[in-house]
């Protein structure tokens, strides 16, 4: 190699490699992974962010009247917020498939054109790339955050299994799931304020509606809802949608927010 391509090379590499070195470039302003470089991500946990928040949504009817995106709208906000409370943590990109039950013949949601679901063990194997991609870029703390129902069960066993092989390590995963038993609490705050468990529903109901008119307004329109909530069983919702309001949802939603950062509080030892 001749001297001169040698310097040539050498000050490529210095170039490419300088960052890398050790210039530290600072903690972005945003907390989610996917809008970092690496060198920043790699900054952040150095400076004290281990912990990382894998939220997932869902795409699903939500009767005549919801996107079917509504469970990733929520749980994005959701994680970000969460994260800002903790002080330490950042979020993953959503992950959108969840569990939605059998296949053949359909059942729940299935039923309905729109919602796509994946086998417990397809949400589990992408859960627990996720985790090992994010243990070998320093985390210690690993919450699973599901908005959606059928994943709750999948993301515990997997958190409880990796936090066991990973227990030498010092890496612990969990599955936060007092965010989604929160529902029960919310429900509680419609009744006093004079709701019933008819007019609150199960799904697509008042506060699954409330909740994304206050984080995704254009995802809501109920103008589409028939004059009669015995109508809307057929179409994929119960209860009462149109007792919804953007005001509500950002009241129910603080407290699934502050009963998951309370959690993951709890498991950093504050």
């Amino acid at each position: 190699m001749s001297f001169r391509r040698a310097i040539l090379r050498g000050a490529i590499a210095a170039t490419v490699l300088a960052p890398a070195a050790g210039r530290t470039q600072g903690v972005p302003d945003s907390l989610d992974i996917a809008d970092m470089t690496w060198i920043e991500l790699r900054d952040a946990v150095a400076a004290g962010r281990r912990t990382a928040i894998v939220p997932s949504g869902g795409v699903e009817q939500n009767g005549p009247h919801m996107i079917l995106g509504k469970h990733d709208h929520i749980v994005r906000v959701a994680a970000r917020r969460i994260a800002a409370e903790l002080g330490d943590a950042l979020v993953t990109p959503v992950l959108s498939f969840s569990p939605q039950g059998r296949f053949d013949p359909p059942e729940g949601n299935l039923r309905f054109p729109g919602t796509i679901g994946v086998t417990d063990d397809a949400f589990a194997a992408m859960l627990d790339g996720i985790a090992r991609s994010l243990k070998m870029s320093g985390f210690r703390l690993i919450c699973f955050l599901a908005d959606n129902g059928p994943s709750q069960r999948v993301q515990e066993r997997l958190a409880t299994r990796l936090s066991a092989e990973w227990r030498r390590d010092g890496v612990r995963v969990m599955a936060v799931d007092r965010y989604y038993a929160a529902i029960a609490v919310q429900d509680e705050w419609l009744r006093v304020q004079g709701e019933t468990e008819a007019s609150i529903g199960t799904h697509a109901g008042i506060g699954d509606t409330a909740e994304l008119m206050s984080v995704h307004p254009s995802g809501v329109d109920l103008s589409r809802l028939p004059p009669r909530t015995d109508a809307l069983p057929p179409l994929g919702a119960t209860g009462d949608p149109s007792r919804a309001s953007a005001a509500r949802g950002e009241t129910i939603l603080a407290m699934r927010i502050a009963a998951a950062v309370a959690q993951i509080r709890a498991a950093q030892g504050r």
